[in-house]
């Protein structure tokens, strides 16, 4: 697809993006399948580190917290506890709750920064219902989990053919940062603690900027 076709790239700003973290509760997180447990548990604080590194407006939400799906994980009210919280006494569509709309409509932005459990449910109806009163989506794939890949699979084509836009949180990372030079040391940091990988990129970063200086 081409300009002329249509297509403009909207890439995430940090002075527009808001940061949602639907349903990963104690009871939900359970049901994910489609990533190992460590690895699920990783994407999903990731996520929460890009939301407080960036400085983005952030709303937590859980859904019937006293029932089977427990409350939000601890870890992510810990790293961020400024974040807006609205325990939703039933409503399955996060969208459906006025507390939660309202929370998004006071921040004045419109790009959504959405991942939740479970993927097809916590995450693809409040995604929809937010395409369609004229929000940019983008799901963070991999801090969002279901029962298996195919339900997985499923949910994210439904999003996609809606205008919703996938990513994962690396890429979200990336496209906020915009350029390395704004903070490589607050950025790598962050991917270092979370990649493995990344850890040896920075510690050969700082040794050769040592030797420079």
């Amino acid at each position: 697809m081409t300009a002329d076709d249509g297509f403009t790239y909207d890439r995430l700003s940090v002075d527009d993006a808001i940061a949602l973290f639907v349903d990963h509760q104690s009871g939900l997180i359970s049901l994910v399948q489609d990533y190992p447990p460590g690895e699920f548990k990783n994407n999903v604080l990731a996520f929460a580190d890009i939301a407080k590194f960036f400085g983005l407006p952030t709303v937590l939400t859980t859904s019937f917290e006293d029932g089977p799906n427990g409350p939000m994980v601890p870890e992510i009210r810990q790293t961020l506890p400024d974040a807006t919280y609205i325990p939703r006494p039933g409503q399955i569509n996060a969208w459906d709750n006025e507390d939660f709309v309202r929370a998004i409509e006071r921040t004045g932005r419109r790009q959504l920064i959405i991942a939740g459990v479970v993927t097809d449910v916590c995450v693809a109806f409040p995604a929809l219902s937010a395409v369609q009163d004229g929000y940019q989506v983008f799901v963070v794939t991999d801090a969002s989990g279901t029962f298996n890949e195919a339900v997985r699979n499923a949910a994210l084509a439904r999003m996609a053919s809606a205008g919703v836009q996938l990513m994962n949180w690396f890429s979200v990372a990336c496209e906020l940062q915009r350029d390395w030079r704004n903070d490589i040391e607050g950025l790598g940091g962050l991917l270092s603690t979370h990649i493995p990988g990344y850890r040896n990129l920075m510690t050969s970063y700082s040794a050769a900027k040592g030797v420079k200086g």
